[in-house]
């Protein structure tokens, strides 16, 4: 049986589906969540992906039976599984199509990896967040460059080092989740989001996906800013570009939206 169930269209979704183990992800779980990604974000047809599970948490972080295997690991062993849980959290950082995490239950450890690198995060607001490693005689070191980006260093100085449960608001408040809403609300609230996202260029939204990475945290220098120059050269002489500008001067709807 699948760890996942997938909806395509336009909106894609990748649903976690392993609620009797509160979501917990395995090395199956990792290969499905990269395969899914990576073959979304080839797919011209696909405008927007959307990460969503089943049942009251959204992902507790890594399986127990998982661990216990990990337990016996030697130290090639342990650097060939981390690799895959790195590549599983790029493949969906850098996927070319945006990304909205659907939170609708807590999120621990790894989970945290999981929503951090999405480019958007709405949550229920009864869903509690935690960093729990360093109990366990760990540190969260695989998803630190996502959740540090998600949740600012500052933030994540308290809460990587404390391991304290946080709750939604706070969440809000820090950055690493964008909209909390009462359950009844949430999946409206990713419709909102999705239908937002699908309105807009698919050129245009690839391009910028790359452009925040290439351009957050960057010293603002010559070379940044002559990248910027030449970015927006290019994508003003697109064909996207070009439709875009024109059908705003003139008041009809772009060809994309047709």
């Amino acid at each position: 049986m699948s760890a996942l169930s997938i909806s395509t269209g336009p909106i894609a979704t990748i649903t976690l589906n392993r609620p009797e183990v509160r979501n917990a992800f395995n090395d199956e779980v990792i290969a499905e969540l990269t395969q899914a990604f990576a073959q979304f974000g080839r797919d011209p047809a696909v405008r927007a992906i959307v990460l969503a599970a089943e049942g009251p948490a959204f992902c507790a972080g890594a399986d127990l039976n998982w661990m216990r295997r990990m337990a016996d690991y030697t130290r090639a062993e342990n650097l060939a599984d981390a690799g895959q849980l790195a590549e599983m959290l790029r493949v969906i950082y850098t996927c070319p199509k945006p990304t909205v995490a659907r939170i609708q239950g807590d999120v621990y450890a790894g989970g945290m990896g999981l929503v951090a690198a999405c480019d958007m995060a709405v949550s229920v607001d009864t869903a509690n967040y935690c960093l729990s490693e360093v109990k366990l005689g760990l540190y969260p070191a695989t998803i630190s460059p996502y959740v540090i980006r998600a949740m600012g260093a500052r933030a994540a100085h308290r809460y990587f080092l404390t391991a304290e449960r946080f709750d939604a608001a706070e969440a809000l408040r820090i950055g690493f989740v964008h909209a909390t809403v009462a359950a009844d609300q949430l999946d409206s609230k990713v419709d909102e989001i999705t239908k937002a996202l699908v309105s807009a260029s698919p050129h245009a939204v690839t391009a910028c996906k790359t452009l925040l990475h290439e351009v957050a945290g960057k010293d603002i220098d010559a070379k940044l800013i002559a990248h910027t120059v030449v970015g927006i050269a290019s994508i003003r002489a697109s064909s996207e570009g070009k439709e875009g500008v024109q059908s705003f001067l003139q008041k009809r709807k772009p060809n994309w939206l047709n």
